[in-house]
């Protein structure tokens, strides 16, 4: 294997930013085209709070760029779920040629395991989060207020919690990854699991939109799921890794 100078290396990872780039800009163009029916879709745990409270919220514009501003926001968004898996080939192929040829089988299982865990996530968030926690914050002081809401504060908030969510049902993935390259193991994930859980429902608790038990067990629950979907699959990851070893050697 020819070790690359450093200039090649950095000429390499640049053409890869600029290809992810443009990748996510084309996506991110397309999902602009259909952005009223992403804003509307976005929209349906406000609707959920409507259809079952007294009082009505309603999305409002502060300002005249904020309609363009949040529309770009959505599009921004649904563009790098599109483009994820390209973007994420992108970061494997600048690095695979550092890797044996049985670490670099890895590409599809990993590249088809993120999009999904990240639409995953993305989904929980959207289907189970959202519909709890925003009636909860809005109907929080009852009928006192009329809730009128910025369209690009709701968005914003909806997409990060979206975002984040997405980014932590990862999790398994990147645990199964790192095993089958060797740098995580099943006995350190099994030896740390009372600091992980305690991690995991902090980290639940700093994300989570609101105080009450439900809206965090909704989060926390899952994220502990995730931690032991992990163990099992870095477990199942270190039964190959014998085998990878000898081929390697051979």
């Amino acid at each position: 294997m020819r070790e690359a100078p450093l200039i090649e290396h950095l000429e390499e990872l640049r053409s890869r930013i600029i290809w992810s780039l443009v990748a996510w800009g084309i996506t991110t163009s397309l999902a602009f085209t259909f952005r009223v029916q992403l804003l509307d879709w976005l929209k349906k745990p406000l609707d959920v709070f409507n259809a079952t409270s007294n009082i009505k919220a309603e999305l409002i514009v502060l300002n005249i760029t904020e309609p363009f501003l949040t529309a770009f926001k959505v599009a921004a968004f649904g563009g790098l779920a599109f483009a994820l898996p390209f973007i994420v080939y992108q970061i494997w192929a600048f690095i695979a040629p550092g890797l044996y040829d049985h670490e670099r089988r890895l590409a599809v299982p990993f590249l088809l395991g993120a999009g999904f865990s990240f639409a995953a996530g993305a989904v929980f968030s959207y289907f189970v989060l959202l519909p709890f926690a925003v009636p909860f914050l809005l109907g929080f002081l009852g009928d006192v207020v009329t809730p009128q809401i910025s369209i690009g504060m709701y968005m914003g908030q909806v997409l990060t919690f979206m975002g984040l969510m997405g980014l932590l049902f990862e999790m398994p993935v990147v645990s199964y990854l790192l095993a089958r390259l060797g740098f995580l193991t099943s006995r350190f994930l099994i030896s740390n699991w009372r600091i992980a859980i305690v991690l995991l429902i902090t980290l639940a608790a700093v994300i989570t939109p609101t105080v009450d038990i439900v809206n965090l067990s909704l989060v926390a629950l899952p994220l502990l799921l995730l931690y032991w979907i992990s163990i099992f699959l870095v477990k199942w990851a270190e039964r190959s890794r014998p085998k990878e070893i000898e081929e390697a050697a051979a």
